[in-house]
C-alpha cells in the first residue's frame, strides 16, 4: 500500500511539473506574440503550481511575469507592477546566485528608472513655478514610481513624501514618512565632486570610481567627497505637520516626542511642537516651549516678541515689556514690538481709569490720578512714534497715536498725522 501511494505522488509531481512547463511555454509565446492578456492568463495558471518548482522552472516564472506586465513597455503599464515584478526576480536570482535573467531586467529597470527620474524632476520645477496641487502630485506619483522601481534608492520615497506634503496629500505623505522610519532611513550619503578644468563648474559623480576615472583622464581636478547631513529630524518635523493638517494633533506631539527624544536639540521640533499647542489653545504650553527654546536658541528675537505677547495676554505687563525690549535689542526694527510695549505701557492706565471713575467726587483725587493717566501716554508715545517711523502706513498706529497726541493736547502733531489718517482710511 505504502509503495502504492509513493508512485500516486511521484505521478502528481509529474503532472505539476508538467503543467508548470505548459503554462510557461504558453506565456512564453503570448509574449512573443504580445498577446499580453493570454500571457497573463497563462502565468496565473502556472503562480498555482510554482511553489514547489525547481529553481530553473521558478527564475523562468519570475521573468515571464515581469515580461508580461511590462507589455514591452507600452505607455498604459502599471510602473509600480512592473518594479515588484522585475525585483522580485532579481531578488531571487540573487538568492540562488544566478544572473540569467537579472542582467537583461536590469538594463530595462535602469533605462526606467532614469526616464522617471527626469520626468518626476521636470514635473517637480513645473510644480514649484505653477504651485498648484495638482502638478506637485504629479511630480511626488513619478518619484514614488522610481522608488518602486528601484527599493534601495530611498531618497526618492523621501522626495515623493515631502512633494506630496507639498500636494496637500497629507494622508500618502504621511504613509510614505511613517514607511521611511520603519526602512531606518536616515538620508546620509556621501557626494563625490571634481571640477571640470574646461569651464570650472563642479559636476557631481554617482561613485567615487566614476570620479576617478576622470580625475585620471585629467577632464576634472580637485576631486572631494561631501557628506550630506541626517535627514530623520526632518521627517519627524514633516510627518509631525501631517499629522496636524490631517487634525490629528495628538499623534503629532507624539511624533514629535519621538523625535525630540532622538534629536534632543532639536529647535525646529520644540519650535513646532509650540506651535501645536497654540494651535490647540493650550496658551500655557505654547508660552512654557518658546521660553524653553529661548534657552537653545538665545539670540532669536521672534521668541521674545512672542513669549511678550503671551505675557500681554496672561496680564504680565512688565514681564511683558521685558521680553519686548530683548526683541528690539535683537533686531533694531522690530516695529511690532515698539508698537506692542506703547500698548503694554497703555495697559497700566486701566487701574488708574477704574479709580478715577470711583472718584468723580473727589475732585482733587480725580484731578491727581488724570495727571497719572497723562504720563502713562507721555510714557507710551516713543515707542508708538518709533512703531510708526518704522511702519508709516500701519493705520492702527497712526490713530493710536493720533489719540494720545490729542490726549496730551499736542495738537500740531496730532494735525500732522489727520490728513495721512485720512488716505489711509480712503
Amino acid at each position: 500500500m505504502r509503495k502504492q501511494v509513493l508512485v500516486l505522488s511521484t505521478l502528481f509531481l509529474s503532472l505539476t511539473v508538467f503543467g508548470q512547463k505548459s503554462e510557461l511555454k504558453t506565456a512564453d509565446k503570448a509574449i512573443k506574440s504580445k498577446d499580453y492578456v493570454a500571457a497573463m492568463a497563462a502565468i496565473k495558471q502556472a503562480e498555482a503550481l510554482i511553489e514547489n518548482a525547481d529553481q530553473k522552472t521558478k527564475a523562468k516564472f519570475y521573468y515571464l511575469k515581469g515580461k508580461a506586465i511590462y507589455q514591452d513597455g507600452a505607455e498604459s503599464v502599471d510602473v509600480l507592477k512592473v518594479g515588484d515584478a522585475f525585483n522580485a526576480l532579481i531578488d531571487y536570482e540573487n538568492e540562488i546566485k544566478s544572473s540569467k535573467y537579472s542582467s537583461e531586467f536590469g538594463e530595462i529597470l535602469n533605462k526606467l528608472i532614469n526616464d522617471i527620474a527626469a520626468k518626476a524632476s521636470s514635473s517637480y520645477s513645473l510644480a514649484i513655478q505653477t504651485k498648484e496641487a495638482a502638478d506637485y502630485i504629479s511630480a511626488a506619483k513619478k518619484f514614488h514610481q522610481v522608488f518602486s522601481l528601484s527599493p534601495r534608492d530611498t531618497s526618492f520615497l523621501d522626495n515623493a513624501a515631502l512633494v506630496y506634503y507639498f500636494g496637500k496629500d497629507y494622508e500618502t505623505s504621511k504613509n510614505l514618512y511613517e514607511k521611511l522610519l520603519e526602512l531606518n532611513y536616515t538620508g546620509i550619503t556621501t557626494i563625490y565632486k571634481a571640477t571640470n578644468k574646461e569651464d570650472g563648474k563642479d559636476i557631481t559623480f554617482n561613485d567615487k570610481k566614476a570620479m576617478d576615472l576622470q580625475v585620471k583622464l585629467g577632464i576634472v581636478e580637485n576631486p572631494r567627497e561631501e557628506a550630506k547631513d541626517s535627514r530623520r529630524e526632518f521627517i519627524f518635523k514633516n510627518l509631525a505637520q501631517n499629522y496636524s493638517a490631517l487634525e490629528d494633533n495628538a499623534k503629532a506631539l507624539e511624533v514629535i516626542a519621538d523625535g525630540r527624544a532622538e534629536f534632543t536639540e532639536s529647535y525646529s521640533l520644540l519650535i513646532d511642537e509650540a506651535n501645536i499647542h497654540y494651535k490647540l489653545g493650550d496658551t500655557d504650553k505654547f508660552k512654557e516651549k518658546l521660553e524653553e527654546a529661548i534657552t537653545i536658541n538665545p539670540t532669536d528675537p521672534t521668541l521674545y516678541y512672542n513669549v511678550g505677547v503671551m505675557n500681554m495676554d496672561q496680564k504680565n505687563i512688565d514681564e511683558a515689556i521685558k521680553y519686548f525690549e530683548k526683541a528690539i535689542e535683537l533686531k533694531p526694527d522690530y516695529g511690532d514690538a515698539y508698537n506692542n510695549i506703547g500698548a503694554a505701557i497703555i495697559e497700566k492706565v486701566n487701574p488708574i481709569i477704574e479709580e478715577m471713575n470711583k472718584s468723580l467726587s473727589d475732585f482733587d483725587k480725580y484731578d491727581r490720578l488724570q495727571a497719572e493717566q497723562l504720563e502713562v501716554y507721555k510714557e507710551a508715545i516713543p515707542y508708538y512714534e518709533k512703531a510708526y517711523e518704522l511702519d508709516g502706513e500701519n493705520i492702527s498706529i497712526i490713530q493710536t497715536l493720533m489719540g494720545l497726541y490729542e490726549n496730551l493736547d499736542m495738537t500740531e502733531k496730532a494735525d500732522e498725522l489727520r490728513p495721512i489718517y485720512k488716505k489711509l482710511k480712503g
